[in-house]
């Protein structure tokens, strides 16, 4: 069963950056495409950026292509979130998720396993 732990959340001012972890046990990292989220209070959860199992292929969202670059290194079993330029609507608990299938994107519903989140704060 593959366990994931989240963790490089913190209090930072705008236009400051963050790198978030994102560290599974339990099962090979390699078997996995692997997507960071976010969840604002009263908000939904929505994709932020996916990686591909081959590392090959990322997808952003809009709100952060340009700022925001997903990384792998399977022999660490981590995928990192480096984010620049920090927005204060880029506050949320940011999680990050695998699939069971072989399903590449954003959408939190195809997303089977998940961490406990972290929480990032970006206000002055």
């Amino acid at each position: 069963q593959l366990q994931l732990v989240e963790s490089g959340g913190g209090l930072v001012q705008p236009g400051e950056s963050l790198r978030l972890s994102c560290v599974a046990s339990g099962s090979n990292l390699r078997s996995y495409s692997i997507g960071w989220f976010r969840q604002a209070p009263g908000k939904e959860r929505e994709g932020v950026s996916c990686i591909s199992m081959s590392g090959s292929f990322t997808k952003y969202a809009d709100s952060v292509k340009g700022r925001f670059t997903i990384s792998r290194d399977d022999a660490e079993n981590t995928v990192y979130l480096q984010m620049t330029g920090l927005k204060p609507e880029d506050t949320a608990v940011y999680y990050c998720g695998a699939p069971e299938s072989l399903y590449y994107g954003l959408g939190p519903d195809e997303y089977d396993y998940w961490g406990q989140g972290t929480q990032v704060t970006v206000s002055s």
